[in-house]
Formats: structure tokens, C-alpha cells, sequence
């Protein structure tokens, strides 16, 4: 099959939507969580991503403004705190679920059956039954102006991994953990460990 640019385009709204969250492939599905001091906030997201690791940065992509409300983004700038975690992989339909458009007074984690863990002196909640959580202070964010869209990063200050298995080199087995991927907005994936290769190299 073949679109040029102009197909693309002329594509119906929802197909090409879909095609086109799904040509990057397998992406990480993760919980962010947030608070206002008052409700709790939880949102899966899709475009995680890993910006450096001196200092450890991470950065994730939210959609344009107008276009969905913005409590995540509202609670960070507030806070200046926010989890990512790690999508259970027997609450896939629960996660999904953060998406619906709850109102500002109301808690996905109520709603959508998870539990709040919390660490001293840390001001936003983590997802007690994610396997790998991580705890991350606001750093900026960058407007891309050409969709309107906006990359907030945050620096990684916590993380906890439910289970010992990171290896020598520093490998999380990622299979081991049960993480999630997605395709698109609304296919998940297991994941599966192929190999691990070592680091690349010309021969000298």
C-alpha cells in the first residue's frame, strides 16, 4: 500500500487519526499522576519518552490545547511534581479508562480502581499497583507550534521497581516487570524480550 502526503489528507478524520498513531509502532503506556491538594489525577499516556540520562530527564507530549481539558498539565505547573508509571498488566481496561473525561472534582483513581501510594515530602500520588513507578520535578516545557502540541519534561528524583530484576549492566527486564505497550490510542501489547545485543562497535 501506498499514501502520498495528499492521500493522507483526504484520508476520513478517524482512519487517518488511527494510522497515523499507529506508524510509530509499540510505544510505552504509562500513568502519569498529579494532584490538585484536593483531587487526585490520573492519565495514560502514550508518548513517553526518555530524554538523557545526566541528569536523568524524561519528557512527555501533551495533545493541543482546546482540544482536551488540562488538569495533568495544570496540577504540574502547580505542584512542580508528577509520576509516571508503568501500566499494569492486569488493569489494562482500568488505565484505558482514565482517558473518559472525568470531571476536575472527581479522581480517576476512585473511578477507575486504583490506590495512591505516597512519599514523604513528594506532593503527587503514585499508582500502588504499577511495577515500576518513577517520581520526576517539573523542569520546563517547549511549545511546538507547528500542531500546537507541548513537551513537558521533568527530572527523575524517585523510582521503584516492585521486583529485583535489574542486571549488572543495568537492564530492567521489561518482560519479568509484565510492562505494556500501545498502538494508536486504544491497542496494547505484552512485551517480549528478544535479545540483548552489547554496544556497537566498527572493529579497530
Amino acid at each position: 500500500m501506498y499514501f502520498s502526503k495528499r492521500d493522507i489528507e483526504n484520508l476520513d478524520r478517524i482512519k487517518r487519526l488511527n494510522i497515523i498513531n499507529s506508524i510509530a509502532g509499540i510505544r510505552p503506556a504509562n500513568l502519569i499522576g498529579t494532584t490538585n491538594n484536593n483531587i487526585s489525577n490520573l492519565a495514560i499516556f502514550s508518548s513517553v519518552m526518555n530524554l538523557g540520562s545526566s541528569p536523568a530527564l524524561m519528557g512527555f507530549i501533551l495533545r493541543p490545547e482546546g482540544e482536551v481539558k488540562r488538569n495533568t498539565y495544570d496540577n504540574i505547573k502547580a505542584n512542580g511534581v508528577f509520576t509516571i508509571n508503568h501500566v499494569p498488566h492486569d488493569k489494562i481496561s482500568n488505565s484505558h479508562a482514565t482517558s473518559a473525561k472525568f470531571p476536575e472534582t472527581e479522581s480517576e483513581f476512585e473511578h477507575c480502581d486504583f490506590k495512591e501510594q505516597w512519599l514523604a515530602g513528594f506532593d503527587a500520588p503514585f499508582v500502588q499497583e504499577s511495577p515500576l513507578k518513577i517520581g520526576l520535578s517539573f523542569v520546563q516545557s517547549i511549545p511546538i507550534e507547528i500542531n500546537n502540541t507541548t513537551l513537558v519534561i521533568g527530572q527523575v528524583q524517585h523510582l521503584i521497581i516492585e521486583q529485583d530484576i535489574i542486571s549488572d549492566e543495568g537492564y530492567i527486564n521489561l518482560e519479568t516487570l509484565n510492562s505494556i505497550g500501545v498502538s494508536g490510542l486504544n491497542s496494547y501489547y505484552k512485551l517480549s524480550n528478544l535479545t540483548t545485543l552489547p554496544y556497537a562497535r566498527l572493529n579497530d
